[in-house]
């Protein structure tokens, strides 16, 4: 055998090491640990998808009236409905009225919510003591407030304390059935690991049963404002009322006097979507750990 030259020893040293030994001495990175995920990109029309649903009405409409396939005299051309809004809102009667309703809604909602959230959470705290006024409660609350417009007639009688009153009785029972059911439900793995760090019972329910409820108290606040809004709006048609939305869409009904009436209609309906809109907002900025 002959001798290996220097040289070559040298160049043996200096051979390149195979990729696959040299991959070797790393750690293995999978590639999706280091590549940013980006969140999926809405298309650019999806923004307008909430209007699609008013601009088809406001075209349908639109035809309705202009084919004749519904007389003017019964339903007004939308642009003259929504011109009467605009006009009345502005600073004519109807934004009197428009006020009138909102104040009344308001205060039934507030008098419902003062009191039927911290019933709702004492009840659901102790589920017997709800089981003993369930019947009452579900009874009430499946029974339409219209029915029982002449009972709070002959208790208040015909003033502006009947209409906040009623409302104020629908919207209650609307609260007090969700804050109790929301303490009822509550997540039991956490009451669980209140018992087992020595919370006390009053620590368990201030601490874990009441943030517990406030997502479906919140729930039940938003269907509480709507369905106060709702019955002022009827107790103002029928319980001798001279102002409000309610008093103003009957008297433009009983003179014929349709554009104003259908204005009056989607100014109550703005005033719903808009209560609505405000308890969502406010629901996602008080309660934004529901679901977690």
């Amino acid at each position: 055998m002959g001798a290996v030259s220097p040289l070559a020893a040298v160049n043996d040293k200096k051979a390149p090491v195979p990729a696959q030994a040299a991959g070797r001495s790393r750690a293995w990175v999978p590639p999706a640990a280091n590549a940013p995920v980006a969140p999926p990109k809405a298309a650019q029309w999806e923004r307008f998808l909430p209007f699609i649903g008013p601009v088809v009405l406001f075209i349908l409409w639109d035809l309705a009236v202009r084919t004749g396939f519904i007389k003017a005299l019964l339903l007004p051309p939308p642009l003259d409905a929504i011109g009467a809004l605009v006009k009345g809102l502005a600073g004519g009667p109807l934004l009197r009225d428009f006020a009138v309703t909102v104040w009344r809604t308001l205060q039934a909602f507030l008098i419902a919510a003062a009191f039927g959230m911290p019933l709702g959470v004492l009840l659901g705290s102790n589920e017997k003591a709800y089981r003993s006024v369930e019947f009452l409660i579900d009874f009430f609350r499946s029974t339409p407030s219209s029915a029982l417009i002449p009972l709070f007639l002959m208790v208040f009688g015909v003033t502006d304390i009947n209409k906040v009153a009623i409302a104020a009785f629908g919207a209650f029972l609307i609260v007090v059935f969700n804050s109790a059911y929301g303490v009822i439900n509550a997540r039991k793995q956490r009451v669980m690991a209140a018992k087992v760090m020595g919370a006390t019972r009053w620590q368990i329910f201030k601490d874990v049963l009441v943030w517990e409820s406030l997502q479906p108290s919140f729930v039940g606040l938003r269907s509480a404002v709507s369905m106060a809004l709702v019955i002022v709006i009827v107790a103002e048609m029928f319980i001798g009322a001279d102002s409000g939305l309610g008093n103003r869409i009957i008297n433009s009904q009983q003179v014929m006097n349709v554009r104003d009436m259908y204005a009056s209609i989607l100014a109550a309906g703005a005033l719903g979507y808009a209560l609505n809109v405000l308890f969502l907002v406010l629901e996602r900025k008080i309660v934004h750990w529901s679901g977690r």
